[in-house]
């Protein structure tokens, strides 16, 4: 069926289209009996308005732009939630992309969201994004961005984020009290920021308690469980004792745990794990596991929350800011 436009409301009401467009956007030219004459027949004869039109005539259509690494991980998937809940109490949908940590991708997902004329843009970087001026080129271009979690400090936007460091030394420092001594990391690419921190808040904490850092403890890998997992095996093989990990992320932690009970060690007993960001998942392991509570939901909320108002004034003249969330250590039996 053929949508219905402006140009059948002219002809039903015998008035030009440009009147029924004003009085649609309630034009204080328009008289209120004609605009309320032009909104009765709109909606007698199903009438929706054309978000791409309206696009082309305001330069930008009532959509908001995600990209994020991945869907899968509970972590975005969660932080997505919070985002729509914003944008459609704002009156914005959004388009949802996925970089799968590819710098690439996230390159071709940037410029085909300004394409579209996205009203702005919430992004979480990837692990192979080393710098932001693709993300430059949008904000020349008038677009607001606000990134969360990973961002981009070259640019110059507003950032929802966490004290990962901070995080990082609660988590570690609370392994020391347990008595844990030989506590290794496993951590992610170091050109991303959160990475770099966590591991400094882990070298923080062993320098607090005199603990000397041993090189071959540390491992730097990517993010998922598959690496956990490589990473644990490789140390086994190589001999490499330790009483403890701090895994860089829960999907990590998890890795490292699936090998540690397929060999026949026990944790806590043998090997205590912590990870970070609480997934789902992580309070169904046997036993649960011990991890960093991001507020991804939260996160989300609030970066869609800045962008609204981003967008709703006039973003040049708003300074950017960096927001940080609180986060909480979840203590469970893996430790």
């Amino acid at each position: 069926m053929k949508h219905k436009t402006i140009i059948d409301i002219a002809r039903d009401l015998n008035i030009s289209v440009s009147t029924v467009s004003r009085a649609l956007n309630d034009h204080p030219d328009i008289n209120s009996n004609t605009k309320m004459l032009v909104k009765k027949v709109a909606k007698k004869i199903g009438y929706i308005p054309n978000p791409i039109a309206l696009g082309l005539r305001k330069n930008w259509t009532p959509t908001i732009g995600v990209i994020v690494p991945e869907i899968k991980h509970d972590f975005f998937s969660s932080a997505i939630s919070g985002i729509e809940e914003i944008a459609y109490q704002s009156g914005y949908t959004i388009i949802l992309c996925q970089s799968n940590e590819s710098y690439d991708r996230e390159v071709v997902n940037a410029r085909a969201l300004m394409h579209h004329r996205v009203a702005g843009i919430i992004v979480s970087i990837s692990q192979t994004t080393q710098n932001g001026n693709h993300f430059k080129e949008i904000i020349k271009h008038g677009i607001p961005i606000v990134f969360f979690d990973r961002v981009c400090q070259d640019v110059k936007a507003s950032k929802v984020i966490i004290d990962d460091r901070k995080s990082a030394y609660t988590a570690v420092n609370y392994l020391i009290e347990k008595g844990y001594k030989r506590i290794s990391h496993f951590g992610g690419p170091q050109i991303l920021d959160i990475c770099s921190k966590r591991y400094d808040g882990y070298l923080d904490a062993l320098q607090q308690a005199n603990i000397i850092a041993d090189k071959s403890l540390v491992h730097f890998s990517g993010l998922h469980e598959e690496d956990g997992y490589t990473t644990m095996d490789n140390m086994l093989k190589n001999n490499i004792s330790m009483d403890a990990i701090f895994a860089v992320n829960d999907p990590v932690a998890i890795g490292a745990f699936q090998k540690i009970k397929e060999i026949g060690l026990k944790v806590p007993q043998d090997i205590g794990i912590v990870g970070f960001s609480n997934n789902k998942i992580t309070n169904l392991l046997e036993p649960p596991l011990t991890t960093v509570n991001q507020p991804s939901f939260n996160m989300g909320k609030r970066a869609a929350e800045i962008l609204v108002e981003l967008i709703n004034k006039d973003n040049n003249k708003i300074e950017p800011i960096v927001e940080v969330l609180d986060t909480e250590l979840i203590i469970r039996k893996s430790t």
